[in-house]
């Protein structure tokens, strides 16, 4: 299994069979994530200017991330720009490990062959003393393994409910008044997340961690794409562009025109008539393989 290697087996009975709605700290013995995922392990890599570009964010709170001008040199990850904006204080993060290295990816693709969600991992690299993100919330549930130092998370109760994809992404729904309300409240909990520990974050939660300890600190963020009705409609609709009816031109004048709401009604009629011929159990069964295999967002 691989999820074992991020959570113990209650974090993984959680994960799998209960899906908390509200964050969990888990101890879990050492493994192989840990003995192989080492800050001399990532600072290496960095070092060998290997780091794809686009794929790097250097962030600084409380400025706005910075342009890849600042740690590229023609197009490419420039090792000595990067590790000199750490050592002023940024936190690296390195996204999606799973598509640049191969122990990650075989890590993701065996969490999505056990939970049928697929998934993509982010590591971030804080010095002492020194904060990324600020204030925001997530579209899926997150696994945060600690690997070295301590990260303290601030967290707060969702203000969205089930955001998803970029439906009630944070930024997008943003309210000044969101941030007064939360410093004027205070955390819901704080969390000091040491080495040897993992969390579960579950989506919409308002979080603000930050590196509070001397030490520099290194956690991975498995991002848990979940599956939902939304997913399902999806894929149950998707099939009719094998139908001839629903590949017809429309035309200007129909959608300028009156023609357009009797156009929609009947449409409308068509799908319906073509998801009730559907066979629940055939459709399930495709849907199982496309949890266990797609690689795209989806949620």
């Amino acid at each position: 299994m691989s999820l074992h290697l991020l959570l113990p087996p209650d974090g993984i009975a959680d994960l799998m069979d209960r899906w908390p709605d509200e964050p969990r700290v888990y101890q879990r013995p050492p493994t192989d994530l840990d003995l192989t995922v080492t800050p001399e392990w990532l600072y290496e890599w960095i070092d060998t200017g290997c780091v794809p570009a686009d794929e790097v964010a250097a962030i600084k709170a409380p400025a706005p991330a910075l342009n890849a001008r600042s740690w590229t040199t023609n197009g490419r990850t420039d090792a000595v720009r990067l590790r000199r904006l750490y050592e002023r204080g940024h936190t690296i993060r390195l996204g999606n490990l799973q598509r640049v290295m191969p122990y990650i990816a075989s890590l993701t693709r065996g969490i999505q062959e056990e939970t049928g969600y697929s998934n993509y991992v982010h590591a971030f690299l804080t010095p002492g003393r020194e904060q990324g993100l600020r204030h925001h919330w997530d579209q899926q549930m997150a696994v945060i393994v600690q690997l070295a130092g301590v990260k303290r998370w601030e967290l707060w109760p969702p203000v969205v409910e089930a955001p998803m994809r970029e439906h009630l992404e944070s930024f997008r729904v943003w309210k000044d008044s969101y941030l007064d309300e939360w410093r004027a409240a205070g955390p819901n909990r704080t969390i000091d997340l040491r080495p040897g520990q993992s969390m579960l974050l579950p989506r919409g939660w308002v979080h603000n961690p930050f590196n509070a300890a001397d030490r520099p600190s290194l956690h991975l963020t498995f991002a848990i794409r979940e599956r939902t009705p939304y997913w399902i409609t999806e894929k149950l609709t998707g099939g009719v562009i094998g139908e001839l009816a629903f590949r017809r031109i429309l035309l200007p004048g129909d959608i300028h025109g009156d023609a357009l709401p009797g156009i929609v009604a009947d449409t409308r009629d068509a799908l319906v008539a073509y998801l009730q011929g559907l066979d629940p159990r055939r459709m399930a069964e495709t849907l199982r393989d496309l949890a266990r295999t797609e690689l795209e967002y989806t949620t």
